[in-house]
């Protein structure tokens, strides 16, 4: 067990932070999921939109990494193109 004021603090930021991560980490791989999963095109765009911006967001706070959030990005705009032809 840690013995300083400032390693108790730290476990506590690292434990609150890893518990926020993990959410937003799972919301963002069920968001991708329903995307996958549509089959309107219209409704589909929308929801693309939204999750990419989601997608973004959490690539540049690093709960995930930049590539993965582009990877996965892309992966579901090609998704919707092929819903729109």
């Amino acid at each position: 067990m840690a013995n300083h004021k400032s390693s108790l603090k730290r476990i506590r930021q690292s434990e609150k932070r890893k518990l926020e991560n993990r959410y937003w980490a799972k919301t963002a791989r069920n968001a991708v999921r329903r995307v996958r999963r549509m089959t309107d095109a219209t409704e589909a765009q929308a929801a693309f939109n939204q999750v990419s911006a989601l997608l973004q967001r959490l690539g540049r706070k690093n709960i995930i990494s930049k590539n993965k959030a582009a990877n996965l990005c892309s992966g579901l705009q090609q998704h919707v193109n092929k819903l729109a032809k």
